[in-house]
């Protein structure tokens, strides 16, 4: 989804995203811009969902024509690559210490708090012009600086920064689609008629689990609904996990 580029071979959505992009000099342009677009394009997806957003529907919220909105941006993808690299989706940036547990704590957790209140940012498709934009960036940078106490690797820096945003992001979209649908809670008469099919000679491991009500339709608490256990569970084995590594590492 690179699009068009500038003459220097840059995305034009990068350069855009940038501020390094020449905004319009012909045509009714007075009051637009490429952030005002980007903010009420954001604002529909916050309210409506990432499907509300049209071309159609941001200009006229802009009050402007659609036309007027294509001598900004190009169409929809490049507008959607725009909103997910805006910058400011992020909370403010903090310092952080020498505790690099903690650092990585504080970021993942800006990062699901990015993704609780904009969570379109899971439906966008990512590639290697999303990574260059100011917002994607951002995220890295503050990741590296996380770990920076780490003993890793330029490369391996990159790799953890992927894989623990990945898992924010991965655990994100779980949350949301959760939250979007009713928990089950299955009676005894539901509990028997499964129990025909999901059997201990079929499912040895899985089965006695779920007829001891512990995987999905069991009785449903309050205080357990949602994934926040798994999510710290999980948050932990790769903080330990890092940990461990970088004990090795001081051994050897």
């Amino acid at each position: 989804m690179a699009g068009e580029k500038t003459d220097s071979g840059v995305p034009r959505v990068v350069a855009i995203a940038w501020g390094a992009h020449a905004v319009p000099q012909r045509g009714p342009s007075r009051g637009l811009s490429h952030e005002k677009i980007v903010r009420r394009a954001i604002e529909i997806a916050d309210e409506h969902g990432l499907g509300a957003v049209t071309m159609q529907r941001v200009a006229e919220s802009l009050g402007f024509t659609t036309m007027s909105l294509y001598r900004y941006v190009a169409n929809k993808e490049e507008l959607l690559l725009l909103m997910c690299g805006a910058d400011w989706l992020l909370p403010p940036r903090e310092e952080s210490g020498d505790d690099w547990r903690e650092n990585l704590r504080h970021w993942v957790a800006e990062l699901r708090s990015m993704y609780r209140q904009h969570p379109w940012l899971l439906e966008v498709q990512r590639g290697p012009v999303s990574v260059l934009l100011p917002g994607t960036m951002e995220v890295v940078d503050r990741g590296m600086e996380a770990v920076r106490a780490l003993e890793l690797s330029e490369q391996e820096i990159i790799s953890l920064v992927l894989v623990v945003s990945s898992y924010v992001g991965s655990f994100s979209g779980l949350e949301r689609d959760l939250a979007e649908q009713e928990d089950l809670e299955f009676g005894p008469e539901a509990m028997a008629e499964l129990g025909e099919v999901i059997t201990a000679e079929r499912l040895p491991y899985a089965a006695p689990f779920f007829l001891a009500g512990n995987y999905a339709g069991g009785p449903v608490l309050e205080e357990e609904s949602g994934v926040d256990m798994e999510y710290e569970f999980g948050l932990e084995l790769l903080i330990e996990g890092l940990a461990a590594r970088q004990a090795a590492r001081k051994r050897d």
